[in-house]
């Protein structure tokens, strides 16, 4: 059984933080004598301290210990090194067991792929969803909002689900099959494949790269298009000048609240990939559930590398677009 419990200082941080927390809700309302406004926003701020700062806090604890509470720096090399706790037994046992070390590279290669398939995933839903956010934020498009609510629909639906019926739709006996037999074509083998999970994550992510970019292009001034092309410009010109331009904001915010998820993405390979294709997120669940590999040290080690690379991401986003204008979903 894995070791959970936490040293006593983190149960003091924790208690003295809720303490000072307390005293500053109460100095505010005894200074304003009364209740002030952005007083009400006390309880999603204890909720992001408590669900967000606090498991941060104890991810970075166990990154940077060994199980018995003592700092390391051991379980960056277990992550880039997956053979390294044998090649230290291999190391204790002299020269005889030398030719025995060899560098484990799962871990690492297992990142470059899901990096390399979350860079997949976020092209593709690109190339398809800039065409489509252009067509529903068209003004002379009749059916643009309709478009927008086809696409805001499946989004109620919960992310595990909305992938299960994928699933049963690309099944070996699924509606997909069907038609494909149906037309003369046949049956194909549409699970359990890299092309399976692709599909799985454009599918679940093309709305988070659709909607930053038609709240970009829906904010335009379409007097510029019209400036452009009475100035002699085409349509193409125009797009390319004026349209494109004042778009990447949203296309820089879709990038990346598309390839944030997908580069963590863990659900979708294990029901589409039936278990044969491992992501990083599969690697990192393994390190904290499986009960064969179980290790919350080198786990959380992982997450932190995977958190910093987000936040590369959101430091990407924030320089591009400083001021939020490609952001949102609607």
């Amino acid at each position: 059984m894995y070791n959970m419990s936490l040293p006593w200082w983190a149960y003091a941080l924790m208690g003295a933080g809720l303490v000072i927390f307390i005293a500053m809700i109460g100095l505010s309302v005894r200074r304003h004598h009364g209740v002030k406004r952005s007083l009400f926003a006390t309880p999603y701020t204890l909720w992001m301290i408590i669900f967000t700062i606090v498991p941060c806090i104890l991810v970075g604890y166990y990154a940077f210990t060994d199980a018995n509470g003592a700092f390391t720096l051991e379980n960056f090399l277990n992550f880039w090194d997956s053979n390294y706790a044998k090649n230290q037994l291999y190391a204790s046992m002299g020269e005889a067991a030398a030719s025995y070390i060899t560098r484990g590279t799962v871990n690492v290669d297992t990142l470059v792929y899901s990096l390399w398939m979350a860079f997949l995933c976020t092209v593709i839903c690109l190339l398809l969803g800039y065409p489509a956010a252009h067509i529903m934020a068209d003004r002379e498009f009749k059916l643009g909002s309709t478009l927008v609510i086809l696409f805001v629909v499946p989004m109620w639906m919960n992310f595990l689900l909305r992938t299960i019926a994928l699933m049963n739709l690309m099944e070996d006996n699924g509606l997909i099959n069907n038609i494909l037999e149906w037309l003369g074509i046949g049956r194909q083998k549409l699970l359990n494949n890299n092309t399976a999970i692709q599909i799985g994550m454009v599918y679940n992510f093309l709305p988070f790269m659709v909607f930053p970019i038609y709240n970009a292009l829906n904010k335009m001034d379409y007097k510029l298009s019209e400036a452009a092309m009475d100035l002699g410009c085409n349509k193409w010109k125009t797009f390319y000048k004026v349209t494109l331009p004042l778009s990447l904001p949203g296309v820089v915010s879709g990038i990346t609240m598309v390839f944030m998820p997908a580069v963590t993405t863990f659900y979708i390979s294990r029901l589409l990939g039936g278990g044969k294709v491992q992501l990083f997120g599969d690697l990192i669940e393994a390190k904290f559930l499986s009960s064969k590999i179980t290790d919350w040290n080198v786990g959380s080690a992982m997450s932190l590398i995977m958190m910093i690379l987000i936040l590369l991401s959101l430091g990407l986003l924030q320089k591009v677009d400083p001021d939020g204008e490609g952001g949102g979903m609607v």
